[in-house]
């Protein structure tokens, strides 16, 4: 593509590079100078103006995008993704319906290393949406780009983006409770983890609140519906040993990690009862604010297998944002 400052006579057919300000209106970028259009400018009294011009194997920016777009998308509704019509150079990809974010990253890498006005930005891999979300834009930077750089870049990444559905219908809750603890604080907890649940599309099976007690959070457990079972306790869980990870193992069930580096939400842990995953949610899980436990419950509604390795792996991006609940911020306060 030539790209630079012509005069009026040897624009016809190129692409205008600069809006123009006419007395009859604006001339928008992007235009396709024809006779028409070369006669408003020259009665403007605008001698010359920027333009593309399109070289052998150039493929304009609308056409480029939405290429590459089809080759990242091949099939929407099985990649839970829908692409936009291509405007500008820009497709954009808007999730379907809830999940989080999978994506070959060392494809859309390789990607946005062939050519620089070829690009693909996403949201964060493994990042939660829901439907409607806008996930990637595909954006060809130049009003054009060569064919042969768009066809290595739809080679590299196909299929590389895509949402992984939810795939856990149901979800129960154990809440326990620790003498003079206040209702309000109870009820705030179920209702921060009920928006959470329904923000993926999983139903609550049941809520049960216990004695913050092992004999009884074992009781509970092993009477508790969902496929998923969730535990936010009224005394945070301070040790693999604590209450709420003993009554786990009473009821049958496995602690397969306790903490994670992820702050706030340092103080999950992490097990199964027979085949159910079961969540041990820190205190944090209480305020909306996103915090460690969200990761955990995400990917884990979505069909997602952690273990001890993948929580360890959280570490580098896991400073949040300070939990507003917190009881002990951890910069001291003045």
């Amino acid at each position: 593509m030539r790209f630079g400052s012509v005069p009026l006579d040897q624009a016809e057919g190129a692409i205008l590079a600069h809006s123009e300000h006419l007395p009859q209106g604006r001339l928008r970028k992007g235009q396709v100078l024809g006779p028409k259009e070369i006669a408003a400018l020259r009665e403007a009294g605008i001698p010359e103006v920027v333009v593309a011009r399109l070289e052998p194997g150039d493929v304009t920016e609308d056409l480029a995008a939405a290429r590459l777009a089809g080759a990242l998308v091949p099939d929407p509704a099985g990649q839970g993704l829908m692409p936009s019509a291509a405007f500008t150079g820009r497709v954009n990809l808007n999730a379907t319906g809830p999940g989080v974010v999978e994506m070959d990253v060392a494809a859309i890498h390789a990607l946005n290393l062939i050519h620089p006005a070829i690009t693909l930005a996403t949201l964060p891999p493994l990042h939660r949406v829901e439907s409607g979300m806008l996930v990637g834009t595909v954006k060809i930077i130049t009003y054009a780009v060569p064919d042969s750089a768009l066809g290595s870049a739809c080679a590299a990444a196909r299929e590389a983006i895509r949402i992984r559905p939810v795939a856990l219908a149901t979800a129960g809750l154990l809440l326990t409770e620790v003498p003079g603890m206040d209702d309000k604080l109870i009820r705030k907890g179920r209702r921060a983890i009920e928006t959470r649940l329904k923000a993926l599309g999983v139903s609550l099976a049941e809520c049960r609140s216990v004695a913050h007690d092992e004999a009884a959070i074992a009781t509970a457990l092993k009477g508790l519906p969902g496929e998923m079972l969730l535990i936010l306790t009224g005394s945070a869980t301070s040790d693999a040993h604590d209450t709420a990870p003993e009554g786990l193992r009473q009821a049958g069930g496995v602690v397969e990690r306790f903490g994670m580096p992820v702050d706030p939400g340092n103080l999950l842990f992490l097990g199964h009862l027979d085949e159910r995953p079961v969540i041990g949610l820190p205190g944090c899980a209480r305020s909306p604010a996103l915090n460690g436990a969200d990761w955990v419950l995400e990917r884990i509604a979505c069909g997602l297998r952690l273990d001890g390795d993948a929580i360890s792996a959280m570490g580098v991006g896991g400073l949040l944002k300070e939990s507003p609940v917190r009881p002990q911020p951890r910069e001291p306060q003045d």
